[in-house]
Order: C-alpha cells, then sequence, then structure tokens
C-alpha cells in the first residue's frame, strides 16, 4: 500500500479541474468534492485513466432530494475507489429539479448502467447517453420518481395512529 492521503487526491484534481470544484469537505475521512455537473465526465474519466490515483472501481451512483435548495434540488453522488491505494472518493454534482441532466459514465464504467438506471429510476435523473435509461425496479407505468421529497410520508386523514405514541 502507498502513503496516497486525501490531501495528495485533492492537490491533484484541484491542479486539473481547478475552479472546477466548488467545495470539498472529508466527512469521516472521506474526501468528497463537489464539482461543476458538466465537468463530472472529464473527472471521472481522469481519474480512472490517472496513473498516480488510480481510481479504478466505481463503487456507487444514487442521487439524494434537497427540496428546499433551489436550482440544486437533486445531487448525484458517485463513490470511487482506488484498489491498490485503498483510498476512497466521493464526488457530488447537483442538479436542477426543472432539468436533471448529466452525461452518462457507463462508458468509463460499464458497471454504471444499473446504477444510473436506478437512479433514473428513483429520483428521474436523466443520464445523457445512456443506451438503455428505462425504469429498472419501478413499473413502467409509474409517471412520477418515489425518492423525491415531493409528497407526504402518511396520509393526514388517517385516524387510526395518535402521533404522541410516535414522538410528534
Amino acid at each position: 500500500m502507498s502513503n496516497l492521503t486525501n490531501e495528495t487526491v485533492l492537490a491533484r484534481l484541484q491542479e486539473k479541474f481547478g475552479d472546477a470544484i466548488r467545495n470539498h469537505e472529508e466527512p469521516y475521512g472521506l474526501l468528497t468534492i463537489e464539482i461543476q455537473a458538466e465537468k463530472a465526465h472529464d473527472l471521472i474519466a481522469w481519474l480512472k485513466a490517472d496513473d498516480v490515483l488510480k481510481m479504478s472501481f466505481l463503487t456507487l451512483i444514487g442521487a439524494v432530494n434537497f427540496p428546499n435548495d433551489k436550482d440544486r434540488e437533486l445531487c448525484v453522488n458517485y463513490h470511487i475507489h482506488s484498489l491498490s491505494h485503498n483510498v476512497r472518493l466521493r464526488i457530488r454534482a447537483f442538479l436542477p429539479i426543472e432539468n436533471p441532466t448529466i452525461k452518462s459514465i457507463r462508458d468509463i464504467y460499464i458497471g454504471a448502467d444499473w446504477q444510473e438506471r436506478e437512479t433514473y429510476d428513483f429520483f428521474g435523473v436523466i443520464f445523457e447517453g445512456h443506451p438503455n435509461l428505462t425504469r429498472i425496479l419501478n413499473e413502467d407505468s409509474m409517471d412520477y420518481f418515489p425518492m423525491r421529497k415531493e409528497y407526504h410520508l402518511e396520509d393526514a386523514t388517517r385516524e387510526d395512529k395518535d402521533d404522541r405514541y410516535f414522538g410528534r
């Protein structure tokens, strides 16, 4: 194992992508960067091809809905792992809910295929260039995306629940 640190990874990323990296943090030791959505594909391709970082494994693609964050309502998260250095990196790209489009990384990591489909299925993120962006777990007839925070969790008209027993 090498002694590749989060500081080294961040320095290389900032050297290559500069202002495209909007923010960075290290919650629980996991280096997390925020990148402009239009630069995410280029950054991920570079991470995989870079001879020093060797980010060869895609662990996760997912999304989070922040309904109160105007023009940044959907956040696409990529978790990339360097197996040779045992270093992980989380990449975040924010999208507006009116046009939640980001370029597919299926051409970089073939394993992104189903992960992008699942993220589309639940959050409505459109992965531009994906060859088969269709629902994967939900019914094709659904006209909404169930993981978006657009709907109430419970039916307010129910009389069989007493909120006192649920800490409300």
